[in-house]
C-alpha cells in the first residue's frame, strides 16, 4: 500500500521491468514479474543460458559469478531489484527468517510476510521503501506532505493521518505537558510512570500515547503495546502481562501497555493489572472520558498518576489547523502564497486549494474544543469542493484547477450536531450542579443556560422537573409558598406532553424559582434534626405520655393521653410540652451541633 504521506504522483515505475502503474495495480504487477524472473528478464535468453542460477539472498551483495552466467538485462533488473531495499537499510522480516535460507520458496513471498512494500516516486528518479508493518510512518508529516489529490483519495480520518509524533506538534496542553514540567521532563528521559489521562473526547489522550509509543520506538528503551477496552478481553490482557514478563526478563526491556477507553473494564478486570503495575512488569497508560474517580478501581488510581487533559481552547485549535493547512500545501485565501514553503510544485494535474481565514476560525469555534472533529470537518469540506462539478478549468482527472473553501462549506459541513453532555456521567452532574446555583443565586440567564445545556444534550425533562420541585422547597420554602405549587405543576405538564413542547414550561419554572426570594429555613432545620437524631447517645428519648394515643382501655389505665390539653377547646394560647423532656429546651431552627 502506498505511503499516504510520501505519495505525490499518481503513477508508480516498476523497478524491475521500468514501466508505470497506478499505486493501486503496482504491487500485483510487482509479484508477477518478480515471479516471471527477476534475474533474467528476455524469454529468450531464459532458453539459451541452460538450467537458471541460484538467487542470492537479500541481505548478502550480488555474487560476480551470478552476474557474469547472467546476461547484461538480467543483472540490470537484479540490481533495479536490490535498489528497492536500500533505502531502509536493513530488511526486517520479523519471525519469517527461515523463509530467507529456503531456496524452494519463491523471493516474492520472502520480500512481502512479516513487512510491508511502500513505494514512493520523487523528483526524477523514483525508489521503494519498506517500513515495518508497525510502523507509523503514515502519521510522519514534517518532511513529506499530502498532495489534494491523496487528500480526495484517503481511506482514513484526517486527524489520524496528522496525528503528530512529537510533542513539538502537541498544542493545547501546556499545563500537563509543556515546557519545565514534570511530565515533560520524565517523558523525555524516558522514565514513564503508569499514567491515566483524563480529558473530554478529542483532547489528545491517545495522541499522547502515541507520542509516547514514538519515542519508545525510536530509543528502543520499551516496547509499546495498544489495547481498547472496548473489545479487549481478560486474556489477551493476560497474554500481553505474560509477554512483559518475558520481555523483562530475557531483554530487560519495560512494556508500555496503553488501554484505551480504560473505564470500559469492570473492577474485576481493572485488577488484572495491580500486581504487574506495582511491581512495575508493565507501565500502565490508560484513557478515559470519564471521571476515573468513579470509573477506575481505586486500588489501581493509586499506583497511578492522573493527568487531567483540558478542552482545546480556540487558540490550540488555530495551531492545529494551521499545521493541518500546511502539511496539505492548502493556501489561505488573500494572504499570498504564504503557504508555498510547505507546498509541493504543482503540475497540470494538481488543484490549487485556497481556504478563507473565516472558515479556519469557523472550525475552531464549531469543533467545541474537539480536534479530531475539527481536522476531520476540514477534510470533509475539502473532498466535497474537489468533488462538485467544475465550474471553471479542470485538470484531465475532473477536478477543477482551483478550490475555495468558504465559511459556508464549512458550516454545511461541520453542523453542530451535538453538545457536549453525558447523561450517566460527570456532566451530568455538573451541570445540573451549576443550574441548582444558578437559581439559588437568583441569575436567570445563567439559569436558562445551564436548563438548555441540559435539554439540548438530550436530558430527561423529568429528572430536571423533579430538581425543580425540590429546589422549590429547599432554597425558596416559606419565602414564597406559591413556589413549590409552581415546580409540581411543571413536573406534571412535562409528564403530559414531553419533549420538545416541555421546555418553555420548564424554562418558566426556573425563571420563576431563581427570581423568588429564597428561604433555606426549613431546609437548615431539617438537617439540625437529622443531626440531633445521629449523634444522640444512648436509647432515644420516649414520646410523652400525654402525647399518645389511647385507642383502649388498657392505654387509659397506663396513663396514655392523660393530661393532654385539646387545643380547639381554648381560646388563647395553650402551655403544653411537646418535646421530651431532655429536648424542650431545644430550638432546631437555631440549634447547631456544636451546643450541648
Amino acid at each position: 500500500m502506498a505511503d499516504l504521506t510520501s505519495t505525490v504522483s499518481d503513477s508508480v515505475q516498476c523497478p524491475v521491468c521500468f514501466k508505470d502503474f497506478t499505486p493501486e495495480t503496482i504491487n500485483g504487477h510487482l509479484d508477477a514479474c518478480l515471479l516471471s524472473g527477476a534475474a533474467d528478464s528476455s524469454p529468450s535468453n531464459a532458453a539459451e543460458s541452460g538450467p537458471p542460477v541460484k538467487k542470492p539472498r537479500i541481505s548478502e551483495p550480488v555474487n560476480d559469478s551470478v552476474s557474469s552466467s547472467s546476461s547484461m538485462a538480467g543483472t540490470q533488473s537484479s540490481s533495479a531489484l536490490f535498489a528497492v531495499f536500500q533505502n531502509k537499510g536493513k530488511l526486517d522480516v520479523g519471525p519469517d527468517r527461515s523463509v530467507v535460507h529456503n531456496s524452494k520458496r519463491s523471493p516474492v513471498s520472502t520480500l512481502s510476510k512479516g513487512t510491508k512494500r511502500v513505494l514512493a516516486e520523487a523528483g526524477s528518479g523514483s525508489a521503494a521503501m519498506e517500513t515495518p508493518s508497525g510502523s507509523n510512518g503514515e502519521t510522519e508529516m514534517t518532511s513529506n506532505r499530502l498532495s489534494a489529490r491523496t487528500l480526495f483519495s484517503l481511506n482514513k480520518p484526517l486527524a489520524e493521518v496528522l496525528r503528530p509524533n512529537t510533542l513539538e506538534d502537541y498544542f493545547g496542553q501546556n499545563k500537563v505537558v509543556g515546557q519545565k514540567t514534570l511530565i515533560r521532563s520524565l517523558l523525555e528521559s524516558q522514565e514513564i510512570p503508569s499514567l491515566i489521562l483524563w480529558g473530554p473526547p478529542g483532547c489528545g489522550k491517545t495522541t499522547l500515547a502515541h507520542i509516547i509509543a514514538s519515542t519508545s520506538k525510536k530509543k528502543g528503551s520499551a516496547r509499546f503495546v495498544t489495547l481498547s477496552a472496548t473489545s479487549a478481553s481478560t486474556n489477551e490482557v493476560r497474554e500481553v502481562i505474560k509477554q512483559a514478563q518475558n520481555e523483562l526478563r530475557l531483554c530487560k526491556r519495560k512494556t508500555i501497555l496503553f488501554i484505551d477507553e480504560i473505564h470500559r473494564f469492570n473492577k474485576s478486570q481493572q485488577d488484572t493489572f495491580l500486581p504487574h503495575v506495582e511491581c512495575g512488569t508493565v507501565t500502565l497508560i490508560g484513557a478515559t472520558t470519564e471521571n476515573p474517580s468513579f470509573q477506575v478501581n481505586a486500588a489501581l488510581l493509586s499506583r497511578c498518576r492522573v493527568l487531567v487533559l483540558e478542552k482545546l481552547s480556540v487558540e490550540a485549535m488555530g495551531s492545529i489547523l494551521n499545521r493541518a493547512v500546511a502539511a496539505l500545501g492548502i493556501r489561505v485565501w488573500g494572504q499570498g502564497p504564504t503557504n508555498s514553503s510547505y507546498r509541493d510544485q504543482t503540475n497540470g494535474n494538481e488543484p490549487n486549494i485556497y481556504i478563507e481565514q473565516k472558515a479556519l476560525d469557523t472550525i475552531s469555534y464549531l469543533c467545541d474544543g474537539d480536534a479530531r472533529t475539527g481536522l476531520n470537518g476540514l477534510q470533509l469540506a475539502v473532498q466535497a469542493q474537489m468533488k462538485s462539478p467544475p465550474l471553471n478549468q479542470s485538470t484531465q482527472d475532473g477536478f477543477p484547477q482551483e478550490i475555495l473553501v468558504t465559511e459556508e462549506n464549512i458550516k454545511e459541513g461541520l453542523q453542530r450536531s451535538h453538545i457536549l453532555y453525558d447523561k450517566a456521567g460527570e456532566e451530568h452532574y455538573n451541570c445540573i450542579s451549576a443550574l441548582h446555583k444558578s437559581m439559588r443565586g437568583s441569575h436567570e440567564n445563567a439559569s436558562l443556560y445551564w436548563l438548555g445545556r441540559m435539554l439540548e444534550g438530550g436530558e430527561d425533562p423529568l429528572y430536571v422537573a423533579r430538581r425543580l420541585v425540590r429546589f422549590a422547597s429547599e432554597d425558596v420554602g416559606l419565602a414564597d409558598p406559591s413556589a413549590l405549587p409552581q415546580a409540581v405543576s411543571a413536573f406534571q405538564a412535562c409528564h403530559f406532553i414531553g419533549m420538545p413542547e416541555c421546555e418553555v414550561i420548564l424554562a418558566q419554572c426556573a425563571i420563576y424559582l431563581s427570581r423568588a426570594p429564597k428561604s433555606v429555613e426549613i431546609y437548615q432545620a431539617y438537617a439540625n434534626v437529622k443531626t440531633c437524631l445521629r449523634n444522640h447517645k444512648g436509647p432515644l428519648p420516649p414520646v410523652p405520655l400525654h402525647l399518645r394515643n389511647a385507642p383502649t382501655r388498657l392505654m387509659k389505665q397506663l396513663g396514655y393521653a392523660k393530661g393532654y390539653k385539646y387545643n380547639p377547646a381554648f381560646k388563647g394560647p395553650v402551655e403544653q410540652d411537646y418535646l421530651p423532656e431532655e429536648l424542650r429546651d431545644v430550638d432546631f431552627f437555631t440549634w447547631t451541633p456544636s451546643d450541648p
